[in-house]
């Protein structure tokens, strides 16, 4: 039995840190933490431990970290680097701007930036303007989802590679229009994000079972910007891919997380998947993301990710 069945998600007795699971199987509060650059390093390194072990830990009424203290308390985990494509938040070095005034949400399970090779290997999302219901995030455990493949299932995918691209359907990612809004509108704005986001177009072949670099756990690496399985035709890989899929996103593997202004989410962008919840209408929705830069996955085999595309990309028009 490894490490995964035997704890869950319960919180480490050795921790210095005021824990408290929020699921089962993945998510937890840490209390009593004032987030910013100057944390010691016991409470860094707690921090640290508690992220990969609870896959996502959560930080209540942490008002005071603007973006200064945001990208400072990013630089205590690594180097904090800007998205590939998308320009920074205005006034930061760093953060990336979500900001849903039009009433979207990348509604669509994903994990950040996988059409690069050396993806985040941590995200920290910071609340700014929150709707008065809905707009909530979940998370999956990909590790558990791993752990409960049937043997069968566990065998294809331990071989198995995927293609991951930022060229992909961003109708279907960016979650339906508000009421109101006109298709016009919608088909203006996914023309504009794709110009955007897919600049540079990424193809970028991943293992679908990575090994996590420090706990050594394996996981399930998919998600959105997944393009097809290396070997396998379109309609062979669509099939695939939602059977997976499902399993990484049951009940049982996930967290969801009511936001509150102030509020940060810290999670292992190396062993989980997640989606923004489209559900708030025209309500203003306005987080803040750092990302902390990550190593290239391994395989089970030992073989590393690679990069087969980077080009720039022609202009999108709305049709």
């Amino acid at each position: 039995m490894n490490a995964i069945t035997t704890y869950t998600n319960a919180r480490d007795p050795k921790s210095p840190l005021d824990i408290v699971p929020v699921t089962g199987t993945i998510g937890a509060e840490i209390r009593g933490v004032t987030l910013s650059g100057d944390l010691d390093p016991a409470t860094v390194q707690a921090i640290k431990d508690a992220v990969v072990r609870h896959k996502v830990v959560f930080f209540r009424n942490q008002h005071e970290l603007d973006d200064a203290r945001h990208e400072a308390f990013a630089a205590l985990f690594g180097d904090p680097v800007a998205h590939p494509t998308v320009p920074v938040a205005e006034g930061s070095r760093y953060l990336l701007e979500l900001d849903s005034k039009e009433g979207y949400a990348a509604s669509s399970w994903h994990t950040d930036v996988t059409f690069v090779d050396a993806y985040p290997k941590g995200s920290i999302l910071r609340a700014i303007t929150i709707p008065e219901a809905g707009g909530d995030t979940v998370w999956a455990n990909g590790e558990t989802a791993y752990e409960g493949l049937p043997e069968p299932l566990r065998q294809l995918v331990n071989t198995l590679w995927a293609t991951h691209t930022n060229l992909y359907d961003y109708a279907a990612a960016l979650g339906n229009p508000a009421r109101g809004s006109e298709d016009s509108v919608q088909r203006e704005r996914i023309a504009q994000h794709r110009n955007v986001f897919a600049s540079t177009v990424y193809e970028t072949e991943h293992p679908v079972v990575r090994v996590h670099p420090v706990s050594g756990q394996r996981s399930l690496l998919l998600g959105h910007f997944v393009k097809g399985f290396v070997g396998l035709n379109q309609a062979d890989s669509q099939r695939l891919f939602q059977i997976l899929q499902d399993h990484i996103t049951k009940p049982e593997n996930v967290v969801r997380w009511r936001w509150q202004p102030g509020d940060v989410a810290f999670w292992d962008n190396q062993s989980t998947q997640h989606r923004a919840v489209a559900d708030f209408g025209l309500q203003r929705r306005t987080l803040r993301r750092a990302t902390i830069a990550g190593e290239v996955p391994v395989a089970i085999d030992g073989r590393n990710s690679r990069t087969v595309r980077k080009e720039k990309a022609t202009q999108y028009e709305a049709v």
